[in-house]
């Protein structure tokens, strides 16, 4: 198998440049042909790579990209996920290059999606080439690529529900998650949940004069970002009534455990050019971004801000709020518990409304089972016999928990990303190390997965 990879990687790499090239945008309308065209660049890589079989099933949004390789019914199956559209680019004059044309510098491919998903499900069709072309694939294989991870996989719920038995397997494997260092391999055992809101503000019935209004009637952006302070108190807990009671408490030991992987606030402060670190009180950086909640704005406008000045007072004010959940909270509870609490501090002179938009549950995976273990020794032997370390990320893919309650598996969280790769910001990339790295290490998953299953 590194014969094969190693004489047809540049090959591998064009092909994901070219599926970078296409702008892939879920969340907004203007691309929806461009997504269209990836699901169909998606369909043609997994016949080519092998399958047997490869479809695009239509959904209410954009499309699901569905492949097989069934070599012995008798055999355990692997499901692959993972998703081909991609997070918006803006703000465009923050990157360095253009996020649609890919660029690589310093061993790096820089574009949108170069991480977040592409580049990582992509790894998954060349893996799948890389065994049928060696004669060394161990298990089928059921390959599920969706077009809406990056608004909440909308319609992906329909798709399993109704597609139960065409997505029938053992295991699922997911390739959207990130390792430690290239140095040092990891799993993810567990993601985080999801609540995500939007809340307008509104005082007059228009923008009004800030001279002749100002003092005696509310502004929506003030009040807005009066009610938006007080969702934490002074040591960075959330005051939401009830938003800890389902909160799962790790054991003292198990949250050394978690401190035990390698981590180096220093570097961590100089990567993201801060001079201080801030969080929940009590709690480490590695705690507060895997075990703890967290309550953050993602977006808050109004009023004027264009070029120059315009003394107003704005009608509206708005502002876009995602709260990451952890184990036991449920994304629907903690909407409802935020909407009741936001409306309950808001003054009579605005009116407040709450616009849920989508959530998605936490989600933990036993690190006793067969599947993990297969995971392990595959990375282990990837890395040259060093042992990966069990983390849990602080990002979401809300659809696995459905997976597990629709299709009863679980799912293993085998990524190869970094922390440098900055998602969903300007100038996301991906190392040419992890990517070459994640194609040898998904057949070696699938070797040990059918020799602990005999």
């Amino acid at each position: 198998m590194t014969n094969y990879i190693e004489a047809n990687k540049n090959r591998f790499l064009s092909e994901l440049l070219d599926l970078l090239r296409i702008p892939s945008v879920s969340a907004d309308p203007k691309f929806k042909d461009d997504v269209r065209r990836c699901a169909e660049a998606v369909k043609d890589a997994i016949l080519k790579a092998g399958a047997d079989l490869a479809e695009i099933h239509e959904t209410p949004g954009h499309p699901v990209v569905y492949g097989e390789k069934i070599i012995d019914p008798a055999l355990p199956t692997v499901l692959i996920y993972g998703h081909y559209d991609v997070q918006p680019a803006d703000p465009y004059e923050l990157w360095d290059s253009p996020p649609f044309e890919p660029v690589i510098k310093n061993e790096r491919i820089y574009a949108r999606g170069a991480c977040d998903d592409k580049g990582q499900f992509y790894m998954h069709i060349k893996a799948l080439e890389t065994m049928v072309a060696t004669g060394t694939l161990t298990c089928n294989v059921k390959i599920m690529i969706e077009g809406e991870e990056e608004v909440g996989s909308d319609h992906l719920g329909t798709f399993v529900r109704e597609n139960k038995e065409k997505l029938k397997a053992d295991v699922i494997l997911i390739s959207d998650t990130s390792i430690i260092a290239n140095d040092t391999p990891s799993i993810e055992v567990g993601l985080r949940g999801l609540t995500y809101l939007e809340v307008e503000v509104t005082g007059a019935n228009r923008d009004l004069h800030s001279g002749v209004y100002g003092g005696a009637v509310a502004n929506p952006i003030n009040v807005l970002c009066e009610m938006i302070a007080s969702l934490k108190d002074e040591n960075n807990h959330i005051t939401i009534p009830g938003f800890y009671d389902k909160v799962q408490e790790l054991s003292a030991d198990q949250r050394t455990a978690l401190n035990e992987a390698p981590f180096d606030l220093d570097e961590y402060k100089r990567d993201l050019a801060i001079d201080e670190i801030e969080g929940e009180t009590g709690y480490t950086t590695i705690e507060r971004t895997g075990i703890r909640p967290t309550l953050d704005v993602n977006g808050i406008w109004g009023g004027y801000i264009g070029e120059g000045a315009k003394t107003v007072l704005p009608s509206k004010a708005y502002a876009k709020i995602s709260m990451r959940l952890v184990p036991d909270q449920h994304n629907d509870e903690i909407l409802d518990l935020f909407t009741q609490h936001f409306l309950s501090i808001a003054p009579p002179s605005v009116k407040v409304v709450v616009k849920p938009h989508h959530g998605g549950l936490p989600y933990v995976t036993p690190v006793d089972s067969v599947e993990y273990r297969a995971a392990e020794l595959a990375m282990k032997e990837a890395w040259g016999g060093k042992q990966p370390v069990p983390t849990r990320g602080g990002g979401s893919i809300p659809i696995v928990a459905l997976f597990e309650q629709e299709l009863g598996l679980k799912s293993i969280l085998m990524g190869f990303g970094l922390d440098i790769d900055a998602l969903h910001s300007p100038n996301e990339s991906y190392g040419l190390f992890n990517f070459y790295k994640g194609i040898e290490t998904i057949p070696l998953f699938f070797k040990h997965y059918a020799e602990l299953k005999r």
